[in-house]
């Protein structure tokens, strides 16, 4: 079968090889996950923020997508200072995103519709309106004053050590209650739990048991190797120039001891033990960092971790290129005999710039939106799609007095505003995208109107039905779906490497450029997937093919 753009996918006649082998496999591996950003996603109130009700509402469209599961972003009660990723309550559900029955009621339909439900956790922080720091801040003596990281001035009254904030400025603000300065690698607003304190790894172990009796299968959990600290907090050691725009302090050091403390292990295994005492649930991690690789593979080692785990490798590289998936690959990939999880990718997320607006020209997008997604599905792993990359959505640009993220603000012009990759989702071509009656709490552009749900839908040759057609070969095919990574390699624009499933192969070509590439050799096997044309001699601009092969 071959297989564009415009054909249909059928299981039914894809290779041989699509047998369901034995042992049956664990859900989520090479699962594929719908991050939903829920303020985004659909608003059912008219407040012009999505909600709870709104997801419920969409989830049917959600599921049409062929998705195994949902990744929700923050829901829990918080100020907003970052937007949900600062909670003041780890068990309430902010008033703006709905009630608990709201959630109940999303949970009970994503189920009915096969889809798992995963949540985001929020560990290394907290909001500092939560009752922990209000009680910690008090005085140095209260029952919970070591569960924030603490520490007084120097000699000189300032700061403990040189540690920078992600957002701007040092990572520590002098609070006068206590005469001591607290640590917050994010804002201000966001204090650094005390990891080393079993008490509060207690809590949070409690807090991730709260969801799971609530009917949660698993858990992506933020920014895990910033949530241990080194205790002797020793400055980190400047970075060396590297080329690239260094647009905040934080970009001159290596995080050597702010982040990445192995003790964080010991805590990584304690919530597997957690999860282990319901059944099917799936952890992911973000692992943060310029050398994610070693955090990567000692939070997901064996069957006692998490299940898997993601870097930035994708979503913040300068382009994507075929040199550049090697790299990441030769990163990420198991050596022979080296134990690890499994992987995960994302390229877009709600941190991230739309991939068709930093990866490619103006009007390369559509048929760079189709190699991009080939990519992502026929990768070793599970497949994180972000809300609207579906769609081919682009960055929406937000002028500097409509920012809403904290990030831009701090760091203007410098720092890409992470808004406007957030910008609600266009259901259709009409008013505020049907997203709300209201007025939306970012502004949609005309040109993502334009590439609204319903538009897509009544249109056959629509980049929103390819997805569709990619993850039902990634079901049906053994190979693509949980087979490993075999002959990667790179040779110039091309791209190309294997999936071995034992009993069957398919071979995956891209051409990730904008110039037509003649292959060398005719390419061999049957054709599963073409891409924008692609065909056994020619790669055509960002063509590819998936070929079956015994």
């Amino acid at each position: 079968m071959t297989l564009d753009h415009t054909d249909a996918a059928s299981p039914e006649t894809v290779p041989a090889a699509t047998a369901q082998e034995t042992p049956p496999r664990p859900w989520w591996q090479g699962a594929a996950i719908y991050q939903i950003y829920p303020r985004s996603f659909q608003d059912s109130d008219g407040d012009g923020v999505g909600d709870l009700a709104g997801i419920t509402r969409r989830l049917d469209y959600v599921a049409a997508l062929g998705v195994d599961a949902i990744w929700i972003s923050p829901f829990f009660t918080s100020p907003m200072r970052d937007f949900g990723y600062d909670v003041a309550d780890y068990r309430g559900i902010d008033p703006v995103f709905g009630t608990m029955d709201d959630f109940d009621a999303l949970v009970a339909r994503a189920h009915e519709l096969g889809l798992k439900v995963l949540i985001d956790q929020v560990y290394a922080h907290t909001s500092d309106q939560h009752a922990w720091f209000a009680e910690s801040r008090q005085n140095r003596d209260n029952a919970k004053a070591d569960w924030y990281v603490w520490h007084d001035p120097n000699a000189d009254g300032t700061p403990p050590n040189n540690w920078q904030s992600v957002f701007g400025g040092p990572a520590w603000t002098w609070d006068a209650r206590r005469r001591q300065y607290y640590m917050h690698t994010f804002l201000k607003e966001q204090p650094q739990l005390n990891m080393h304190n079993l008490d509060v790894q207690d809590a949070i172990m409690d807090v991730a048991r709260f969801w799971l009796e609530r009917g949660v299968d698993g858990f992506r959990l933020d920014a895990l190797n910033h949530a241990m600290h080194d205790p002797e907090l020793r400055d980190n050691p400047p970075a060396l120039e590297d080329g690239r725009v260094r647009s905040r302090p934080f970009d001159y050091q290596i995080k050597k001891y702010s982040q990445s403390h192995p003790g964080m292990v010991a805590v990584v295994e304690k919530l597997r033990g957690v999860c282990d005492e319901f059944s099917a649930i799936h952890t992911v991690a973000e692992i943060g960092g310029d050398h994610p690789q070693a955090d990567r593979r000692a939070y997901t080692s064996g069957n006692h971790r998490l299940n898997s785990a993601y870097g930035f490798d994708f979503l913040y590289a300068p382009a994507l290129t075929a040199g550049i998936v090697v790299d990441v690959l030769d990163r990420w990939e198991l050596a022979p005999g080296e134990v690890g999880g499994w992987p995960s990718w994302a390229f877009e997320n709600h941190d991230a710039p739309r991939a068709v607006s930093r990866w490619c020209a103006p009007e390369n997008r559509t048929a760079f939106a189709r190699v991009k997604m080939a990519l992502l599905t026929a990768l070793r792993g599970n497949v994180i799609v972000y809300q609207g990359e579906e769609l081919g959505l682009v960055q929406d640009e937000i002028p500097y007095e409509q920012l809403q993220d904290p990030e831009a603000i701090a760091n203007w012009p410098l720092t890409l505003s992470r808004d406007g990759v957030r910008t609600p989702i266009p259901w259709e071509d009409a008013a505020q995208g049907a997203f709300t009656t209201g007025s939306p709490w970012l502004p949609m552009s005309c040109e993502n109107l334009s590439r609204a749900v319903a538009v897509q839908e009544a249109d056959p040759a629509s980049l929103l039905h390819f997805p569709r057609h990619l993850l039902a070969l990634r079901k049906a095919i053994p190979a693509l779906r949980h087979g490993s990574l075999v002959d990667w390699s790179a040779d110039d624009d091309l791209l190309m490497f294997e999936r071995d499933a034992g009993t069957a192969r398919v071979r995956c070509l891209f051409n990730l450029s904008a110039s037509p590439i003649d292959l060398p050799e005719p390419a061999t096997g049957m054709i599963v997937l073409s891409v924008n044309g692609a065909d056994h001699d020619h790669l055509p601009a960002y063509g590819a093919l998936w070929l079956g092969t015994n």
